[in-house]
């Protein structure tokens, strides 16, 4: 998968932008760039959207399904997702949220953020933390310009962020695509995390520890994007809430 935001829709943590990719004689590219690297990576069963300016999505479906490591796409009503993985509670899960036995993972996590979004009473973090199984995801709402991403805690799905030459924000699970077009600029996504545009990063495994960004350096020596990791000293005031008594620019606030 895929996806690419313009820095104006999206608000990663600024420790993982290097100083040293402008330095380096191996510069970011810019999007349209990784976007074509990554179609050129993968020269079949591709499939990608863009949003004018604001996004791009892609992703490359497999010759078979299923598979432990499906990839999924899915829109609906203005909202979009990239699914990689697969979620052994899928059922229980379509049950809970009133979808139909055939609904895939991305169909239910495009409710669940649906759900959230307009009408739901409960954390987000408790929302991801329902879900059993290897898995990663990218949502975007081109209504709100919202973003919203996570990663399993299990480490059967890879995922990868950085920064592009334009500011604009770069996830995929193709390593190599995230290293030629964010230079140093790049990391692994955390597991166990979930980033909203304008929430921030925050652990839906511990929701109440605050998040530390720590230095990462590669084989050359050189500084590149940090990890980030929950601080087990150090607490927020209250759990972010998504709901009809609060919204997304509250998860980040505390």
């Amino acid at each position: 998968m895929l996806a690419i935001f313009h820095k104006a829709f999206a608000n990663p943590p600024e420790e993982l932008n290097s100083p040293a990719s402008h330095k380096s004689p191996k510069k970011p590219k810019q999007p349209e760039e990784t976007l074509n690297d990554f179609l050129s990576h993968h020269p079949h069963n591709t499939f990608s959207m863009s949003f004018g300016n604001a996004a791009v999505l892609a992703y490359v479906r497999h010759e078979s399904q299923p598979s432990i490591n499906q990839r999924l796409f899915c829109g609906f009503d203005d909202m979009y997702c990239l699914f990689l993985g697969s979620l052994n509670n899928l059922n229980m899960l379509n049950r809970q949220y009133g979808l139909s036995k055939g609904s895939n993972e991305a169909m239910f996590v495009i409710e669940a953020y649906r759900t959230l979004r307009d009408r739901g009473p409960y954390p987000a973090d408790q929302v991801v933390k329902d879900l059993d199984g290897s898995f990663a995801f990218v949502i975007y709402d081109s209504k709100t310009g919202t973003v919203f991403a996570a990663l399993g805690s299990d480490g059967g799905v890879k995922l990868y962020w950085g920064i592009s030459a334009d500011g604009s924000v770069v996830i995929s699970d193709d390593l190599e695509v995230i290293k030629e077009g964010c230079a140093k600029s790049f990391a692994p996504f955390p597991k166990g995390f979930m980033f909203h545009s304008e929430g921030g990063l925050m652990s839906f495994e511990h929701p109440m520890n605050k998040i530390r960004a720590m230095p990462r350096v590669d084989s050359e020596g050189v500084i590149c994007g940090s990890n980030f990791k929950v601080d087990v000293y150090s607490r927020v005031n209250s759990i972010p809430r998504v709901g009809s008594e609060t919204n997304w620019t509250d998860w980040g606030s505390h």
